[in-house]
């Protein structure tokens, strides 16, 4: 996937069976591409945060963020004392093992706190969370959103998007940067045309099981 040309790509351990050993040879496949690899961790845990960063994750977007607690939290965790309560490794992955010497001072502009918003009450707490200090963007979750509409299994319900473009399309002119996940390339294709910043467009497993599926029908269909 890092070759692929992709502007950034999800890494994620909320729903998949992605730790710490396996996250590191991922962050290093896509150090030396075009593509930015953000990181979710499984829950908003400032010590998995911690690690995470430390291992050099240019970005982490915070999962199911319910409040504007939650989001300063998450904010505090991605920051160094007195401005947050990240601890203080000396030598570590993100700064080149200490040859990055302003790495203290230019880590918090270079580092993405992304918002994860998957229920109707948080979505409605929107723009309040969004208006945290430290939150660089808002991404929407339809299928956790749909789940709580009653709608589970059903992310492109339309009901789920009824709710969540008007709010997107507020924090848009606020200048804040939105993003979500669908399965359907050309919805994507719409949402980035219609403001969306960051939109992920698929999935790893999503794609080999299709790529597996095409393949084995069109072998099947050739058989004699």
């Amino acid at each position: 996937v890092a070759p692929a040309g992709f502007d950034w790509a999800l890494l994620d351990m909320e729903h998949s069976p992605n730790e710490l050993s396996s996250l590191l040879g991922q962050l290093q496949a896509f150090e030396g591409s075009g593509t930015t690899a953000i990181v979710r961790p499984d829950w908003n845990d400032a010590v998995k945060v911690k690690r995470l960063l430390d291992m050099g994750a240019p970005g982490v977007l915070f999962p199911m963020v319910q409040t504007v607690a939650e989001a300063r939290a998450a904010v505090a965790a991605c920051r160094y004392p007195p401005r947050g309560i990240r601890g203080v490794a000396g030598t570590m992955r993100a700064n080149k093992f200490g040859r990055v010497t302003d790495y203290f001072e230019a880590v918090e502009a270079q580092t993405a706190v992304l918002i994860q918003l998957e229920t109707v009450s948080a979505v409605r707490r929107a723009q309040d969370i969004a208006a945290v200090e430290g939150v660089d963007g808002i991404f929407f979750g339809p299928a956790d959103i749909g789940a709580d509409m009653g709608h589970v299994g059903k992310p492109m319900h339309p009901d789920v998007w009824a709710l969540v473009r008007p709010v997107a399309k507020e924090l848009m002119a606020q200048g804040v940067p939105v993003g979500t996940l669908v399965s359907d390339p050309a919805f994507a294709a719409e949402l980035v045309n219609d403001g969306f910043t960051f939109v992920a467009c698929g999935s790893d497993a999503g794609i080999l099981a299709r790529g597996a599926d095409t393949l084995l029908r069109g072998v099947k269909a050739a058989l004699d």
